[in-house]
């Protein structure tokens, strides 16, 4: 596969010279088709855009009349792409700063063209050059991101990204305008079964990245609450599937008062607890954890985990209890530690939901 068949994607809001540099460095390192998209500059800073077209024929503007956001550019140039480039292999994200050195451009896109997985450009924020803030900020959302969404990416932040023409289909149906579709998409990854990989790239900060756009506020809670929200649905799953669980216990309790000893026994747990669990099972799929995985092999995994969860939960709770010899009239401990082993054991079976239950895998990972 030839470097023609790439094109680079390069969003770019109130530019500087640093443009210029980014353009000529893409061009002298063979890129052939670069799409620039002016999103909604300041009249003043029109006239650079218009420069990178009228002296490089490689180069296709795209305009928006008002600033609409880092993600609604990238989308514009996807859109652009999948019409004017039936052939095109793929694409490459790059920042318009200068911040990404072309040699490490060439390096993800040859990697995406031999794998046809997506491609993260990934910096290393252990370097003694990095600002504090960045380092900090990334670390945190890398380890957020590790927690509460099951995914390993050492820059989550990274606008270096090589990406095959399957999957830019794909994240053109991914929300977002602004930065927190950058984020978005790293989770349509993991939901939708796109295989990635990482490449090291150079780790380039120019005057301690004040040309950035990002608003650390505004933006960064835009990005956390993207990734806790998955968290924040699971609670509110469970809470649903409990309160179903009760009520349903309730009323099949009230209707089989007058029936056998062992029905008005079995009937009302074992009904209300199928019910309220394949309620559950399809919260977390559709909504929580927006899987694609099969409904057969995601339910078979489900209930694979809800029994040992069940077995868990009794040999902790009552079974420690008995063993170490506590009361049944210690009811404030045993609360207690119910409690606790109940917490834990809701983490843990997050954690398992979102990394096997629901994970639909992809094909390379299933070779």
């Amino acid at each position: 596969m030839q470097l023609s068949d790439v094109s680079v994607v390069l969003p770019s809001l109130d530019p500087d010279e640093k443009l210029d540099a980014v353009i000529d460095g893409l061009l002298e390192y063979g890129f052939t088709d670069i799409i620039l998209v002016n999103d909604g500059s300041k009249p003043e800073n029109l006239p650079r855009f218009q420069h990178a077209a009228d002296a490089h024929p490689e180069v296709h503007l795209l305009h928006h009349e008002v600033n609409r956001g880092k993600g609604a550019a990238l989308k514009t140039a996807f859109a652009y792409f999948l019409e004017a480039r039936p052939n095109g292999k793929g694409v490459i994200t790059v920042d318009g700063d200068n911040q990404h050195h072309p040699e490490d451009t060439l390096a993800c896109a040859r990697q995406m063209l031999e794998t046809g997985k997506v491609i993260l450009g990934c910096r290393d924020f252990n370097q003694p050059d990095v600002p504090p803030r960045s380092r900090f900020g990334n670390h945190t959302t890398s380890a957020v991101m590790k927690i509460f969404c099951g995914m390993t990416i050492s820059d989550t932040q990274t606008g270096l990204r090589a990406i095959p023409r399957s999957a830019v289909e794909r994240f053109l149906t991914v929300a977002g305008d602004r930065f927190e579709y950058e984020t978005n998409m790293l989770l349509a990854m993991k939901t939708m079964g796109i295989p990635f990989e990482e490449v090291k790239i150079r780790t380039v900060y120019i005057e301690e990245n004040k040309s950035s756009h990002f608003h650390v506020i505004k933006d960064s809670w835009r990005i956390y609450k993207l990734i806790l929200a998955h968290f924040f649905r699971y609670t509110v799953s469970s809470l649903v599937s409990a309160c179903v669980d009760s009520g349903l216990f309730y009323v099949l309790d009230k209707v089989l008062v007058s029936a056998g000893a062992i029905v008005h026994r079995v009937v009302p747990t074992v009904g209300a607890r199928v019910v309220s669990s394949l309620l559950n099972f399809f919260l977390n799929k559709k909504v929580v954890f927006q899987s694609e995985e099969n409904t057969g092999k995601a339910m078979l995994k489900y209930y694979l985990l809800a029994l040992p969860q069940m077995a868990a939960q009794l040999l902790l709770t009552d079974g420690v209890c008995q063993l170490l010899g506590v009361p049944e009239t210690a009811s404030g401990l045993r609360t207690l530690w119910y409690v606790i082993v109940m917490v834990c054991l809701y983490f843990i079976s997050y954690t398992i939901q979102q990394r096997w239950v629901f994970v639909k895998q992809s094909p390379q990972d299933k070779q």
